[in-house]
């Protein structure tokens, strides 16, 4: 009897600490937990660098785009234009190519 009467005092006790355990747990742990929310923030910061290198990138082939419009055509762009398209260049210059991948 008198171990029933001290189960009793203990049960309701670990019951309460088992589910303070699983809370904290899958609140660090889970889906929607801290771990995935800072996973999740490194993610967002990685494609928001590189979406900036992309625009950037877009925003420098769109210059040179508008420089061989009709409209707006620049000389010094149609040169290096033609050149890098026929491969040619002046007897006196030397000529380096930087392909870059």
């Amino acid at each position: 009897m008198d171990f029933r009467h001290r189960l009793r005092h203990v049960v309701g006790p670990l019951i309460g600490l088992s589910a303070v355990v699983y809370f904290v747990y899958h609140t660090l742990e889970g889906d929607r937990g801290v771990l995935a929310w800072m996973r999740l923030r490194g993610q967002i910061a990685q494609a928001e660098a590189k979406l900036a290198t992309v625009s950037a990138e877009r925003q420098q082939l769109e210059h040179k785009v508008l420089l061989l419009r009709p409209d707006h055509l620049d000389p010094d762009m149609l040169e290096e234009r033609a050149r890098i398209m026929l491969d040619m260049g002046h007897d006196d210059e030397v000529v380096v190519f930087d392909r870059k991948k």
